[in-house]
């Protein structure tokens, strides 16, 4: 029995890191886990050791100041580097396209809100337009450990504007936007579906 517990909180811990996608505070994967800190910081020894010697997985996991994050083996980061360098000499497709007209027009955006609106998992989109240098990232001002996208000068550069509200019908689709994030936060409020709980969690633990 301890066994199979153990490798569902492996699981569990592998898909979180999977879905959050960036780094991650140990103390709050202990709280979305229902673990103690100090068996946190132990499921997560166990599982870098698990990947690290297991030479049939793609990925590892790093961690830097109480933080950690699934990441690509060092060894086979040149998979990755082939993606978004065909990515770069491709014209923007559509999930790109989508993601950053959501950084334009409700930036500054954290990524759980992007992935709300679009239903799915944002993070190497949002990767690939960082790297075009289409939109910046920073850290939010008003809640710790949380990260904005907004979009960048070389942004508006390409499209000849000299400020975001520029953009078409800005004020329109940014108040559509503003609306249907507040709306958003409130359905999480009352009843919070699997898919969205770590969005819920960011939202409510640093409000």
């Amino acid at each position: 029995m301890e066994e199979t517990t153990n490798l569902t909180k492996f699981a569990e811990l592998e898909a979180l890191l999977f879905y959050y996608g960036e780094a991650m505070p140990i103390k709050r994967i202990a709280g979305l886990l229902g673990l103690k800190e100090d068996e946190c910081v132990k499921l997560i020894e166990d599982l870098k050791n698990k990947l690290l010697n297991d030479f049939d997985r793609g990925i590892s996991i790093i961690e830097s100041n109480n933080e950690i994050q699934l990441v690509t083996k060092p060894e086979l980061q040149y998979i990755g580097q082939k993606l978004i360098k065909e990515e770069f000499r491709e014209q923007l497709t559509p999930a790109a396209l989508e993601t950053l007209t959501l950084v334009a027009y409700l930036g500054p955006i954290p990524r759980s809100t992007i992935d709300y609106i679009r239903g799915v998992n944002s993070s190497f989109t949002l990767r690939g337009l960082l790297v075009r240098g289409l939109i910046e990232r920073k850290s939010s001002a008003e809640r710790s450990n949380v990260y904005e996208y907004h979009a960048s000068s070389d942004f508006l550069k390409h499209l000849g504007l000299n400020n975001i509200k520029e953009l078409p019908e800005y004020e329109k689709y940014h108040d559509i936007l503003t609306k249907f994030e507040t709306e958003k936060i409130e359905n999480q409020n009352e009843s919070p579906s699997p898919d969205s709980q770590i969005a819920s969690q960011e939202t409510n633990q640093n409000s």
